[in-house]
């Protein structure tokens, strides 16, 4: 079914409001992503872009609709300009200007006309077909080679910030036990320290 002109201009409006997400958390929802970036504006929709080939744990991209673009413009300079982490997890979000091509629901530009065809071996066209087919499969390999080297630096970082966040941790329960057990109250008396404004 072929789109009327007019719709097909309302979808490209609404590709202009709209800002690809890449690199999201496994763990990010729309909740967490409406909230993260109403701060920019009103989120008008959160949709996630579904991943088939790659296992669950690997970063999510989702696209995120404004109600201006001036909105999603502000987004994407910010996320340029300075890491958002969403979800506390170690992956900062990037984020760039949406394409027609990444809507699953676009609907068909007016006048355009797609036609299939079988190649034979003898048409000249089947030996570009094949190399694109063989590129394709290259690129693959060498996108599951990055995304295992993703995880495996994005495992080092996040036990990283645990033992960060344990070793802190420490540090206050040490110094709670300091107080609660009277300990600073007796050494400030020793030094002469006023112990009242901790």
């Amino acid at each position: 079914m072929e789109a009327s002109v007019e719709e097909y201009e309302a979808f490209q409006e609404r590709v202009k409001r709209t800002v690809y997400i890449d690199n999201l958390s496994p763990q990010a929802t729309e909740i967490v992503l409406r909230a993260a970036f109403n701060q920019f504006g009103n989120v008008v929709k959160v949709e996630f872009i579904p991943n088939y080939l790659y296992p669950q744990e690997l970063a999510r991209s989702a696209l995120v609709e404004m109600s201006t673009v001036d909105q999603a413009k502000a987004i994407i300079v910010e996320l340029s300009n300075s890491p958002f982490m969403i979800s506390g997890m170690p992956r900062p979000v990037r984020a760039q200007a949406a394409a027609a091509t990444m809507f699953d629901n676009r609907p068909r530009k007016p006048g355009r006309n797609i036609s299939l065809r079988w190649l034979q071996p003898e048409d000249p066209d089947f030996t570009v077909a094949k190399k694109l087919k063989l590129m394709t499969r290259k690129h693959s390999a060498e996108a599951q080679f990055l995304l295992k080297r993703q995880l495996a630096d994005e495992a080092k970082l996040a036990n990283q910030q645990a033992e960060t966040l344990k070793a802190n941790y420490k540090k206050y329960e040490v110094a709670d036990g300091v107080l609660a057990d009277g300990t600073a109250y007796r050494l400030g008396r020793a030094y002469n320290l006023n112990i009242s404004d901790i």
